[in-house]
């Protein structure tokens, strides 16, 4: 099947069987990439509204529990010991700490609350700590996520019984792009963790960065990816590359806005019934373009002024965004 053909023939389908479909090969997927525009974003709004209230967003707050030190070379990221990015290293939080914050989050209307540690995967000791983390912030009434690199053992099975709702591990980007971007573990490791998780019945967040230099058909073959899992992750962060100086990646070009936009497009479709995230690089994104990927079927934010070690918009800044978009929280 020609690109042509794979594009009309997806054009001509109703939105609900395209949507509905279990597996997508990568030349769907560049398919839907190549639709115009605006008829991609209609068709992304269709599967949205058959699935979702299309004015309410999911509200998140991520705080970074350990910073830096990060023993991994993932060429994006300014934690990595590798790579000199002016970061400062910062231990496990205490978890009194942890639940001030979370306390503050629920406040400014986050319904989530996300954890993530710089660690390959955390050690016994370590996870004794988390798990408090995960127990405390469960009872102030918020869903709970964590992002603690690979688990082992039985560490899938300790965070569900603390009450741990999500579990980040984002595959990052296309099988054939991984090595490119990572070198100290594999996308099998990574895959191994998800599978872990989905086992011990937590929700999966999964997603991945775009504007790595990966290409069209490496933001196609990283949806696919995400799409074609045995059960489609409940929560997709799709995240803009934010170039750390010091980091391999510092110089990579900017990504199109409108490939940005078609990239949320094409989650959507290919995943009708997942949360899609706005994620990392929101703070770089005009209130116009957000508009335009909320439209595109994104239904998740990160909300606060810091996401991990970057900056994120302010709460106050999305609280006007959502009155003149006339967005609810979920």
């Amino acid at each position: 099947m020609t690109m042509t053909s794979a594009c009309r023939n997806l054009e001509t389908q109703p939105a609900a069987n395209a949507a509905a479909r279990k597996q997508w090969s990568v030349a769907e997927a560049e398919a839907l990439f190549e639709m115009p525009f605006m008829d991609l974003v209609f068709r992304a709004q269709q599967v949205h509204r058959e699935n979702f209230d299309a004015n309410a967003v999911q509200r998140s707050t991520l705080l970074s529990i350990k910073t830096g030190g990060c023993s991994e070379d993932c060429s994006y990221c300014s934690q990595s010991a590798r790579y000199k990015t002016g970061l400062d290293r910062q231990q496990l939080m205490a978890v009194a700490e942890v639940v001030e914050k979370a306390k503050a989050a629920k406040a400014k209307g986050s319904s989530r609350f996300c954890m993530g540690a710089a660690w390959k995967g955390p050690k016994e000791r370590e996870m004794e700590t988390v798990l408090a983390m995960v127990r405390e912030v469960k009872a102030l009434g918020m869903e709970t996520c964590v992002t603690l690199g690979m688990l082992k053992g039985d560490q899938a099975q300790q965070l569900k019984d603390a009450g741990l709702d999500y579990y980040n591990h984002n595959v990052d980007t296309a099988p054939e792009y991984y090595d490119k971007v990572i070198t100290t573990h594999t996308l099998a490791d990574r895959l191994d963790t998800i599978d872990q998780v989905r086992n011990a019945g937590i929700n999966v967040c999964s997603g991945g960065i775009i504007g790595m230099g990966e290409g069209r058909s490496g933001r196609a073959g990283l949806l696919v990816q995400l799409a074609n899992l045995d059960r489609p992750p409940e929560s997709v962060p799709i995240n803009n590359l934010v170039a750390i100086p010091g980091t391999p990646l510092a110089e990579a070009e900017k990504l199109d806005p409108f490939e940005f936009v078609r990239t949320i497009a094409a989650a959507r479709i290919m995943m009708p019934t997942s949360f899609v995230r706005l994620s990392a690089g929101r703070e770089q994104m005009s209130d116009e373009m957000q508009a335009l990927c909320f439209m595109a079927g994104a239904n998740s934010i990160f909300y606060g002024e810091r996401l991990l070690t970057t900056d994120n918009p302010e709460a106050d800044r999305d609280e006007k965004l959502f009155a003149r978009l006339g967005l609810r929280p979920i």
